[in-house]
């Protein structure tokens, strides 16, 4: 799901960095940071020798920026920095050399998105860098794909008014995926008629996910009849096979992005009105780890060779007594035979985990009292809580 964190953009000197330079360059120290979960989407950076002994004063500030309104985070690639936000009715892009924060262009676009609960009216969801091109999926549904160099419009489609979407809680929170010549987009479009007061009512119409040619936006294929979430697609593999895998509104979803076709689906979802995924699955071999926080808590899936999912522990058991793990919206992080997870709905009852993922037993507990985000780099997990902490 995005981040919660907004107002400033900062570059902190976390470990080496380059020297300051006015354009973009890519032989810039550091691994770039170009789609949702980093390099490989799992949240881990494949950088070492970071800085760990942080002075009390905090780490060195490079440069920032204010920003307007939202929760998408920046992404990074080739000495670019890109980030997704609303200034008024406006959608906002933004490119900067990630060394100096100098702006380099904008992209806007209108955005007429009134928000249901009170929340900012910017986007949720991050940039995508695919080299020269760079795309947006608003919270409006509003999906562009943009040239890198220059921000110039390549081409653009309003998903709402072509798949009959309805607004979700929130708007549109689910990141596109970049898979050889597509972009594959979660829509969850519905047959024409009014948004049902209760959105468990909400059907399908065959396009919760829509693989888009992504250099002609032309459609190329959709798939389910389940509706969109605040996780996203992943690619991953399974059984040395590329899979893509989405975490939808009712269940998981496993297909194959070349052919189109649906492999698995594994219903998991809260019986709640107000219950969303939102943090994205953890993959593990073969094995699959759901996560939510409003009710049904954690399961681990092992994905046979035939395709079908078994559960190997679940926190549905009847026997266990407290849920192993409740992710809201961050994503947890796995790490050899462990997995590291924030657990807790609200504020005051969120705390850090880890589990065996073997078992799903809780190893060990810190209590915090904020949600926090966590990326693992060099041996650590890096965290950072929604206060900005």
């Amino acid at each position: 799901m995005w981040n919660f964190l907004r107002g400033f953009c900062l570059c902190l000197l976390v470990s080496g960095c380059s020297q300051a330079v006015d354009q973009p360059k890519p032989n810039r120290t550091g691994s770039d940071w170009p789609k949702f979960g980093g390099p490989n989407g799992d949240g881990a950076s494949p950088d070492v020798g970071v800085k760990t002994d942080w002075p009390k004063s905090g780490l060195k500030k490079l440069w920032e920026t204010r920003l307007g309104a939202g929760y998408a985070p920046p992404t990074v690639a080739d000495g670019r920095l890109f980030h997704f936000d609303g200034e008024g009715t406006k959608g906002v892009l933004t490119a900067r050399n990630s060394e100096t924060g100098k702006l380099l262009w904008k992209y806007e676009y209108d955005c007429l998105y009134e928000d249901l609960y009170g929340y900012d009216d910017g986007p949720r969801a991050c940039p995508v860098v695919d080299t020269e091109r760079v795309y947006i999926y608003g919270v409006d549904g509003f999906l562009a794909c943009l040239n890198v160099s220059d921000g110039k419009e390549i081409w653009k489609l309003e998903t709402r008014k072509q798949y009959r979407f309805h607004q979700n809680f929130f708007g549109v929170g689910s990141v596109p995926l970049v898979v050889d010549g597509l972009l594959i987009v979660a829509i969850g479009g519905s047959p024409k008629g009014p948004r049902p007061n209760d959105l468990r009512e909400a059907k399908g119409d065959g396009s919760c996910l829509v693989a888009f040619d992504k250099k002609t936006g032309i459609e190329k294929y959709k798939l389910s009849d389940d509706l969109a979430s605040y996780s996203s697609p992943m690619l991953v593999t399974l059984h040395k096979k590329p899979v893509v895998i989405y975490f939808a509104r009712n269940s998981l979803i496993g297909f194959d992005p070349a052919a189109g076709k649906e492999l698995f689906t594994y219903k998991w979802r809260a019986k709640s009105l107000e219950s969303v995924n939102a943090a994205n699955p953890v993959v593990m071999g073969n094995n699959i780890i759901l996560s939510e926080c409003y009710e049904k808590g954690t399961v681990c899936l092992k994905i046979t060779e035939e395709w079908k999912p078994e559960v190997v522990w679940s926190d549905a058991e009847a026997d266990r007594s407290e849920k192993a793990l409740l992710s809201h919206w961050c994503t947890p992080i796995a790490d050899g035979e462990a997995i590291y997870g924030c657990s807790g709905r609200h504020e005051s009852e969120a705390d850090v985990r880890c589990l065996d993922a073997k078992t799903g037993t809780v190893k060990w507990t810190v209590q915090r009292t904020r949600r926090t985000t966590m990326t693992k780099i060099d041996g650590h997990l890096l965290m950072l809580s929604e206060d900005g902490t």
